[in-house]
């Protein structure tokens, strides 16, 4: 919360760390056994992503993901690993979602803070409330192959307790149409949900119950912000090309 409200290199460090930390759990599910090649080759991919971008901007965060994923894959695969795909996929998964992190806080002017607190409280108002709904209403099941403990009354009252949390963020920072970020939030949580359920797949692929033991009692840090993942480059990618259209902020 500290790093997201000043900013500046303090916001950069803990988003270094947190990508590494988070690509040494994928490559962990991506790629189970010895780890040592696997992580020498992905955890400088994302690096290299993230230096791109903070010393030369958004493009050139975007380009070097474009090209250090092929790479990687083919460096995986002259390796002889097993799943040189998902190794690769190391550097879209966790680097898109640091450059759209680091364009939302350093690169939207004034609106930088206001906006990375509506993204994170959208996915956190997600969470809280598609365990408040899936605990109390239960229901038909999401997507049990995946997660057996989700449900379609978690989804929408995820949906809902975003929307609301999405609002209130908007309107306390002095949005323009708040009522369009409570419509934006509610795609988000659906987009983390998803993220989610991507990350629950793997983790039941590699019959393993946590992406890591970081956090006692929850997990790894991938367990915390799989659906920040996934919703970082698409909230990136709405506000983008819509934001200055639909004038929201």
């Amino acid at each position: 919360m500290a790093a997201a409200w000043f900013g500046g290199w303090l916001f950069e460090l803990i988003l270094v760390a947190a990508a590494v930390l988070s690509a040494r759990e994928w490559v962990r599910l991506a790629e189970p056994g010895p780890q040592s090649w696997t992580l020498g080759l992905s955890i400088p991919a994302v690096l290299i992503v993230i230096g791109a971008d903070l010393l030369s901007g958004m493009q050139a965060g975007l380009v070097a993901a474009a090209l250090a994923t092929p790479a990687l894959w083919l460096a995986a695969r002259l390796r002889g690993m097993k799943h040189p795909g998902l190794v690769a996929l190391t550097v879209p998964y966790i680097g898109l979602a640091c450059v759209a992190l680091i364009w939302l806080r350093n690169d939207t002017g004034d609106d930088g803070r206001g906006l990375l607190f509506f993204l994170l409280f959208a996915i956190w108002a997600t969470d809280v409330g598609a365990y408040a709904a899936g605990r109390s209403i239960g229901g038909p099941k999401l997507a049990p192959r995946f997660s057996p403990k989700k449900t379609w009354a978690g989804l929408i009252g995820g949906m809902v307790a975003a929307a609301l949390f999405g609002y209130g963020v908007a309107f306390l920072d002095g949005a323009g149409r708040p009522w369009i970020a409570a419509i934006i939030a509610s795609i988000l949580a659906v987009i983390g949900q998803i993220g989610d359920l991507f990350e629950s797949h793997m983790k039941r692929r590699s019959q393993v119950k946590d992406s890591g033991t970081l956090i006692p009692g929850h997990g790894g840090l991938l367990d915390r912000i799989d659906g920040l993942i996934a919703a970082a480059p698409v909230f990136a990618l709405i506000h983008g090309l819509a934001g200055d259209g639909m004038g929201w902020w």
